[in-house]
This record gives structure tokens, sequence and C-alpha cells, in this order.
């Protein structure tokens, strides 16, 4: 919430918004880029679990890579598939 604060007070400057952060452009590009997913992550409407739900908001916070999250989504999904087959 203090990011967006900041944010909206720096009126969506990202220059300022770094400037005042006392960090680069491309940290807070990153910072602003991982709060969108995390947002994308819980408004997602097609999540089918809520453990899809936390991965997608662990992948969002950079907890791992992206081919990371595909292998983990992909098995999350197999093992849902299969237990609905039986």
């Amino acid at each position: 919430m203090t990011f967006v604060k900041r944010f909206i007070l720096a009126s969506g400057s990202l220059k300022d918004l770094a400037k005042a952060y006392g960090i680069s452009y491309p940290t807070i590009r990153l910072r602003l880029d991982r709060l969108i997913a995390k947002v994308q992550a819980a408004e997602e409407q097609q999540v089918a679990s809520p453990f899809e739900k936390l991965l997608r908001v662990q992948f969002a916070e950079g907890k791992f890579d992206s081919a990371t999250f595909k292998r983990l989504l992909a098995a999350h999904r197999a093992e849902l598939e299969g237990s609905h087959e039986t």
C-alpha cells in the first residue's frame, strides 16, 4: 500500500518515484511489474485452486523463475485432471 500511495503522490511518474526511494528506474519498474502481477494473480477468474493462486502470487513476488512456475503449474493441473478422472 505504501508503494501505491507514493506512486499516486508522484503522479504516476516512475522516475520521480525512483528518486523518492533512492533507487534506479529499472528497480522501480521491476517492483511495479511485480505488483501488477500480484494484482492479476489475485483477480484471475480462471484460478482453479488455492494452490494455484498461491503459486501465482509467489511467482509475482519473484520467488522463482518463469520456467519453474510453468513446470509447477503444469504438474498441479495434471494432478487435478488425474484426480477428476478417478
